[in-house]
């Protein structure tokens, strides 16, 4: 999805201007640093001051702030919102597909809901998907079809450079567009639900801070120059997804480079989903209940809830945006935030409660200019 978003970059600044860039490099800072006190919820100090890993999950974090309450409330809206964010995610994939398959063959009589079919049957073998291992080598893939992906638009803009102005940057903004671009520059880096995870599988978590620091940094850096260059090279003309500014050829190339990365990136978003309800079916049942008929069914149900929503969902986009700023905001500002606040509070300085409050506003104040503006698209919609 970060991928999808990445695309999205140019046509962002389009409408921010030299406030976007700022934007790119203050949500690379944000999304870091939400992702660190995120994992710092799931240690705690022994008698002899040595932190101590006592939580696994995001769940986990949610239950010990939410305990006086009810000991697995925090757990079941936690779940509730990782589902909900993740499923839509693969819906999104595969509404993307059937898209990327009708425009990259336009003369086969084949409709576009046909087209995310046929992808649909591509992705059946994510039934039988068991370990993260499995995920982690699809997803690197992914990563590298991204990357030829970025390369190709790079390149061919810096063939335009004789034509590059930064008289193309706007100086005034509309309000409403300006709030579309905050969306898709800050989720463009959101990874907060799996950190947990994968702080938790990595060989020396330890050096997490210092990856996520390397990580960001360098995602900011490619943003950036990817977006800046699309940008300088289409101006006013850049479109909502950069490829389609391309030449025919390049455009067919990439898009069917954008297919394979969408297939690909679908078992990681599918995986976390089934896993966290399968847990949950387990943990309030008999131990002799979990088995592997239960697994098979449960991915099963999913994939096809999956294929049916891409299907008869109308104005998906707009749904997607409404929930997307809703749970992904919460994923990823509000909740690390207040959870770091509540677990943290008398350890923290004067500073850290001031950044975790700050961050809590602003992921508020994001979430509601993008609920305000996706609601605003459906009644025009249904006018």
């Amino acid at each position: 999805l970060q991928g999808i978003f990445v695309l999205g970059l140019p046509y962002a600044l389009l409408h921010s201007g030299y406030s976007g860039l700022l934007l790119i490099v203050l949500a690379a800072a944000l999304c870091c640093y939400t992702g660190k006190i995120l994992i710092a919820c799931l240690y705690e100090e022994n008698e002899d001051g040595q932190l101590i890993r006592v939580r696994d999950k995001y769940e986990d974090i949610a239950n010990a702030c939410c305990k006086k309450l009810s000991p697995n409330l925090g757990g079941i809206v936690v779940n509730v919102t990782q589902v909900v964010e993740l499923i839509m995610t693969c819906i999104l994939y595969l509404v993307v597909s059937g898209n990327l398959l009708s425009h990259s063959f336009p003369y086969v009589p084949v409709t576009e809901k046909t087209w995310s079919v046929i992808a649909f049957v591509t992705l059946l073998p994510c039934i039988f998907i068991r370990t993260l291992k499995i995920v982690s080598k699809l997803s690197q893939l992914c990563s590298l079809v991204h990357f030829v992906i970025i390369f190709v638009v790079i390149t061919y803009c810096l063939t335009q450079m004789h034509q590059w102005s930064w008289a193309k940057f706007r100086l005034s903004l509309e309000f409403e567009d300006f709030l579309v671009s905050v969306g898709v520059i800050i989720f463009s880096y959101t990874s907060q639900i799996f950190l947990p995870t994968l702080e938790g599988n990595m060989k020396n978590p330890g050096e997490f801070r210092c990856m996520l620091n390397w990580t960001h940094f360098f995602a900011c850096i490619l943003k950036t120059t990817f977006a800046l260059t699309a940008f300088l090279t289409w101006g006013e003309k850049t479109k909502e997804v950069i490829t389609d500014n391309l030449p025919s050829f390049l455009e067919t190339l990439v898009n069917l480079c954008l297919l394979t990365k969408a297939l690909l990136s679908y078992p990681l978003p599918f995986f976390a989903a089934t896993e966290i309800v399968y847990s949950c079916i387990s943990e309030d049942s008999h131990s002799n209940y979990r088995s592997p008929l239960l697994a098979l069914t449960l991915r099963g149900s999913f994939l096809l809830l999956t294929l049916l929503m891409a299907m008869f969902t109308p104005h998906f986009a707009l749904l997607m945006g409404l929930s997307g700023s809703v749970t992904g905001a919460a994923m990823t500002f509000l909740l690390p935030s207040l959870f770091h606040l509540k677990l943290k509070w008398k350890k923290l300085s004067f500073l850290e409660k001031c950044a975790d409050i700050s961050v809590f506003i602003l992921g508020f104040l994001c979430s509601l200019a993008g609920i305000v503006c996706s609601i605003k698209g459906l009644l025009e919609v249904f006018g």
